[in-house]
């Protein structure tokens, strides 16, 4: 599984400006009619995170290095999309290669804006993609489990242990429920479309972004139920911040649309906590840098992501928690106060921790 996002959904809900707010570029072409975004737009994102700022100021580090985010834009799905319909194959194709589902929902009313079911019902049109999904996931696990069922009557162990992980998915998909709904044991991975975590983002107009409206209410009651998040944009605002090269100004055209952040902003969060991924950072008066890794990574695991030889030589993790270096104003203080520890291979990286590894090859 990748450490990317696939923003899905119907077509012209907003998906391909979503994802040129997000990158700032015009790479995807936001278009008034279905499947303008045939082949996946892929683009990185700085991960927002205030952390990195204290941590520069602190080390007085030259420059400031953020860890990033992958977003990949993927053709709009229609009604049937399972048997091919639209360009159903090739979605299907592309999501099976993202970590994690953004699926935009159209939450405003636009004449001007055709929507490919006549009305707007963003309930209506998660419904739509999840039962895509779901047909398509069961047609996968049915096919795979006609051998096994055969090989299992013969006795054969491990198409009986197989079976018993596939049997209560196939339930759920029978029922309209997810795979991701059915507890397995760890390190069951059936690849499937519905494994992946799920975030809604509603796309409003203007004048919804603060507060949403009855559109967003029922999708963050559908998120509710089935565990998952939602996040109220509006791409249209988010484009335009996009433009805004100055953060100041960014700033101010948010404050006047009553909006204390950007919408890409927890959008990129989100995104980021959907693939499990924690942050842990480096700081020298040359550079401080955010990096991303799994959580529940070990140390040796987190100094790898930096360069081979530090994972292959590690010797130990010198750590302080983020807390401790931001309270005592950085390393040397922090190493003054007894709270700089010497980790060593078994430790698991927690999110913020500041660390210089000590390494030998």
């Amino acid at each position: 599984m990748g450490f990317s996002c696939g923003i899905v959904g119907l077509p012209n809900v907003g998906k391909s400006t979503l994802f040129n707010a997000l990158t700032a570029t015009q790479a995807a072409e936001a278009a008034n009619y279905p499947f303008c975004t045939i082949e996946p737009n892929v683009g990185r994102v700085a991960v927002p995170d205030g952390r990195l700022d204290l941590i520069t100021t602190l080390a007085k580090a030259a420059r400031t290095v953020p860890t990033q985010q992958e977003f990949v834009d993927i053709a709009g799905l229609v009604r049937g999309a399972s048997r091919g319909e639209g360009l159903g194959n090739k979605f299907l194709a592309h999501i099976r290669e993202v970590g994690a589902v953004i699926q935009v929902l159209r939450c405003f009313a636009d004449d001007n804006v055709t929507h490919v079911e006549e009305t707007v019902d963003a309930a209506r049109d998660a419904a739509i993609v999840a039962t895509e999904l779901m047909l398509a996931d069961l047609e996968s696990l049915e096919r795979r489990a006609i051998p096994l069922t055969k090989k299992a009557r013969t006795g054969e162990r491990d198409a009986k242990a197989e079976l018993a992980v596939i049997d209560p998915v196939l339930e759920a998909l029978r029922q309209g429920r997810p795979a991701r709904t059915v507890v397995r044991p760890s390190g069951e991975n059936l690849h499937l479309l519905t494994d992946k975590p799920m975030l809604y983002v509603c796309n409003v107009d203007e004048t919804d972004a603060a507060a949403g409206n009855a559109e967003t209410e029922a999708v963050a009651a559908l998120a509710a139920a089935e565990g998952a998040a939602a996040v109220v944009i509006s791409a249209k605002i988010e484009a335009e911040v996009a433009l805004l090269a100055d953060v100041d100004e960014q700033s101010e055209y948010l404050a006047q649309m009553d909006l204390e952040e950007s919408g890409l902003a927890r959008v990129v969060r989100a995104g980021y906590g959907l693939l499990g991924l924690i942050t842990f950072f480096t700081a020298s008066v040359t550079e401080a840098r955010a990096w991303t890794i799994r959580r529940g990574a070990l140390a040796p695991q987190a100094a790898g992501t930096i360069h081979g030889d530090f994972e292959r030589g590690f010797i130990c993790a010198e750590t302080i928690a983020f807390n401790d270096y931001v309270a005592l104003g950085g390393e040397a203080a922090a190493r003054d106060a007894g709270k700089l520890r010497q980790e060593g291979r078994n430790y698991p990286v927690v999110d913020g921790d500041v660390i210089h590894f000590r390494f030998n090859v």
